[in-house]
């Protein structure tokens, strides 16, 4: 009896022991386990900031690339009434300068037929 005391008396320590480690066990898994849950929450919601900032700049991005069309075309129109403009400028002065030269060739042809009265 006194060798079954010792040897149940030692087991059943180790026992207990083993149950307190399981139990440790099971809470440090717990713990670990909600910590898993908080981290894939913390995860989640930066993934979804992550995707809204995204989807910001890719709407940003659209909008760089619509204004950048208008203002080409603006460009584009601005450029063309501009040579329109020149154009209509150079027509002038050529008139212009027909005009002095036609007239210049009858202040000639006046003076030419006045020295020919005279």
């Amino acid at each position: 009896q006194k060798l079954y005391r010792e040897y149940s008396q030692q087991f059943l320590t180790l026992f207990l022991e083993w149950d307190i480690s399981v139990q440790e066990t099971k809470e440090e898994e717990e713990k670990l386990a909600n910590l898993f849950r908080e981290q894939q929450k913390i995860f989640q919601a930066e993934r979804i900031v992550q995707s809204q900032r995204l989807k910001k700049i890719v709407n940003l991005y659209d909008q760089i690339l619509k204004c950048m069309e208008v203002l080409e075309k603006d460009h584009e129109h601005f450029l063309s009434d501009e040579q329109s403009e020149i154009r209509q400028e150079m027509a002038i002065l050529q008139d212009k300068i027909i005009v002095e030269a036609l007239h210049n060739e009858l202040q000639m042809l006046q003076k030419f037929f006045l020295s020919l009265l005279f």
